[in-house]
């Protein structure tokens, strides 16, 4: 669309439903994680996935829009989504959602920081500090003697990482990556690991017709999650965008009681407070930095 005129207010209001869908598909996720096995709900989640994205591209886009020119890094990328993919399922059967979104929290802060020596990108006093305050807030909600399951920590943990990895080497792909060809191959080795990983997992009751309807609403939930999140970012910079995504965090706390009937104790509320000020201050500080050098650039 060369003739595109972005609209921030309309990226904010995108990326705020974005969040609201992804904190929605993290509680339909938990529902479904403690009824059925794992494989098998994110397999119907990445099968939807699949046939969306066929539906909405292929029509249009031929076979042309899932070619990729770095075929194997795009699939340690997918695999790597599949394995936090299935730790944060696993993590949802034990853990409070609210909780595991914020420790999960802890990839951009690392991302950050690793982006640094690996990607020759600069880090300033902002993000350092930052950084600090979000692995303390993290630290906090994870804390030695709380109340979260050990086991339910280190997924969310191990999930962080593979978080990580995932966005750095999407900031890598991105450059020569068509974003269509990225989503598509994502959802496809997705959807073939976790047929794999389903083979003789089907032990308990079949789902009924509200499980089912729950099991493929997921699929949508991430599908239309992303694209949202995509035409955020057509529409706003990232540094107006990013500090909205810690709206997650709220939605998750939210839909966590509702649902659930979670309240986080006041340690953790601290450090999800924590979490979300660290992130909003980095977000704000690059927000105000390239508006600067975009002044200079202009003299």
């Amino acid at each position: 669309m060369p003739n595109h005129k972005p609209n921030p207010t309309k990226g904010v209001l995108l990326v705020m439903g974005a969040v609201f869908i992804f904190a929605l598909s993290d509680t339909v996720t938990k529902h479904l994680a403690t009824i059925y096995p794992v494989s098998i709900v994110l397999l119907m989640r990445y099968l939807v996935n699949v046939l969306l994205l066929l539906a909405i591209l292929f029509p249009s886009q031929g076979t042309a829009f899932w070619r990729t020119k770095r075929t194997a890094l795009v699939t340690v990328r997918a695999l790597t989504l599949c394995v936090a993919s299935l730790t944060m399922g696993m993590a949802l059967r034990v853990m409070p959602v609210a909780e595991a979104v914020s420790i999960v929290y802890l990839a951009p802060f690392a991302v950050m920081l690793l982006a640094m020596p690996l990607l020759g990108e600069r880090v300033n006093w902002v993000g350092w500090a930052g950084a600090a305050l979000g692995f303390t807030g993290v630290f906090l909600i994870a804390r030695p003697g709380g109340d979260l399951p050990p086991l339910g920590v280190a997924l969310c943990l191990l999930n962080a990482v593979c978080g990580t990895a995932y966005n750095l080497m999407t900031k890598v792909l991105s450059r020569g990556e068509t974003t269509n060809a990225l989503l598509f191959n994502t959802a496809f080795v997705g959807a073939i690991v976790f047929a794999l990983l389903s083979i003789g997992q089907w032990h308990g009751p079949m789902p009924g017709a509200v499980d089912l309807g729950l099991m493929l609403l997921l699929g949508l939930l991430m599908t239309s999650g992303h694209f949202l999140f995509t035409a955020a970012y057509r529409e706003a910079p990232a540094s107006t965008v990013a500090p909205i995504g810690y709206m997650q965090l709220f939605w998750s706390g939210g839909l966590g009681w509702l649902v659930f009937g979670h309240v986080p104790d006041a340690i953790s509320l601290a450090g999800m407070g924590l979490v979300v000020v660290a992130g909003v201050a980095i977000a704000l500080r690059s927000h105000f930095d390239g508006r600067r050098a975009r002044a200079l650039a202009a003299v």
